[in-house]
C-alpha cells in the first residue's frame, strides 16, 4: 500500500468516527500565558527568494504585493513603533493582556543571522511581549538561522510558520511553491530538534484541488509531528497572478458552503492535541477579488459554529 492510500484510509476512519472537536488558538494561548494573548502583525522589511530571483522573481502566484502582509504596520517604523502602533489598533479588543510580535509579511527568516538576531531581540525585549511568530520558507532556514531561533526560543517562546500550502506537486508547481516536499519534512524535523513550536499554513480551494487532495495535505501536516495548524481559505487578491486566472475563468472558487463542509472534515481528521491557528481569513477588501463571500468573516466563522454544533 502507497504513502497515498495509507493517507486516505486514515482520512475516511477519522471523518465516520470523530467528532469536531479541537483546540483554538485563543484557549491554547490563554493556558499558556495565563491571560488574553493578541497577535501584532509585523513588516520586517524582507524580501522573498521567490521575488528577488534567488528561485523566481514573480512570487506565489496568489500572494499579494505585501507578500500577505497586508494588515501589518508600515515597514518604515521600527519594530518597537510597529508593536505599539498594533498595541494602539487593537486596544479595544484586549485589556490587560499580553502580545505576540508576529512577523508576517514576506519571508522572515531570508536575511543575514545578525540582522534577524537584532529585530527579534527588540520584538522580545518589548516588555509587553510574550513570545514572537515568524512566517517564513522551509527552505529559508539555515542552520545558523535555526541555532538563533533555539536561542531566542530559551529567552521567550518561539512560533515558526512555514508556509506548505498543498502536498500535491502539480499544484506546488502551479502556485510556483519553489520547493519539494522532502524540504518541508527537513524544516519541520529541524525546527523540532531544537524544541521551537511549528505551525503550518495550508490552503484550502487551490485551483483544481479535489477536497480528498486537500484533506490529503491537512493529514499529511497531521502527521509530520507539526504543533499547529493554520487553514486559510484561497483568496484571489488584485495584481496577482491568480487574478488572471480567476479572470480567465481557469478555475471557481469554494462556495462558503463547500468551505465549511471542507473545514468541518479537516477538523475530524487533525489530531486533537493539534491547535488550530486559523480556520479562515479575510483578504483585505480593498484588493478582495474573489471569494466576496469571505469578506463577511463573522458570517462566516458562525455558520461555521453552527455546522460544528450540528455535527
Amino acid at each position: 500500500m502507497n504513502i497515498q492510500e495509507n493517507i486516505q484510509d486514515n482520512i475516511q476512519e477519522n471523518i465516520q468516527d470523530n467528532k469536531v472537536e479541537y483546540i483554538s488558538l485563543n484557549s491554547y494561548l490563554k493556558k499558556t500565558f495565563g491571560c488574553k494573548v493578541y497577535k501584532l502583525a509585523i513588516d520586517a522589511g524582507f524580501t522573498c527568494p521567490n521575488r528577488d530571483g534567488k528561485i523566481d522573481n514573480r512570487g506565489c502566484i496568489f500572494c499579494s504585493g505585501k507578500g500577505s502582509g497586508d494588515f501589518t504596520e508600515s515597514s518604515d517604523l521600527s519594530i518597537t513603533d510597529q508593536i505599539n502602533e498594533g498595541k494602539k489598533r487593537v486596544s479595544k479588543k484586549i485589556n490587560n493582556g499580553r502580545y505576540i510580535a508576529y512577523f508576517q509579511a514576506f519571508t522572515n527568516t531570508y536575511a543575514p543571522v545578525e540582522h534577524l538576531e537584532k529585530i527579534y531581540k527588540e520584538a522580545i525585549n518589548h516588555p509587553d511581549i510574550v513570545a514572537i511568530s515568524i512566517g517564513t520558507r522551509p527552505d529559508c532556514l539555515e542552520d545558523d538561522v535555526l541555532d538563533l531561533l533555539e536561542k531566542i526560543n530559551k529567552i521567550k517562546p518561539v512560533f515558526v510558520e512555514l508556509g506548505l500550502q498543498t502536498i500535491h506537486e502539480n499544484t506546488a508547481k502551479f502556485i510556483r511553491r519553489g520547493y519539494d516536499l522532502s524540504v518541508y519534512d527537513s524544516a519541520v524535523c529541524n525546527l523540532k530538534k531544537r524544541s521551537i513550536n511549528v505551525i503550518v499554513h495550508v490552503i484550502i480551494g487551490l485551483p483544481n484541488e479535489t477536497k480528498k487532495e486537500m484533506l490529503e495535505t491537512v493529514e499529511y501536516v497531521k502527521n509530520s509531528n507539526a504543533d499547529g495548524i493554520k487553514l486559510q481559505l484561497l483568496h484571489v487578491l488584485k495584481e496577482t497572478d491568480l487574478e488572471k486566472e480567476y479572470l480567465d475563468k481557469k478555475f471557481k472558487c469554494l462556495s462558503m458552503e463547500e468551505y465549511i463542509d471542507i473545514i468541518c472534515d479537516c477538523l475530524k481528521i487533525i489530531d486533537k492535541k493539534m491547535v488550530i491557528h486559523r480556520l479562515t481569513g479575510d483578504g483585505d477588501k480593498k484588493i478582495l477579488i474573489a471569494p466576496m463571500w469571505s469578506g463577511d468573516k463573522k458570517r462566516v466563522l458562525n455558520e461555521l459554529n453552527k455546522k460544528i454544533k450540528a455535527v
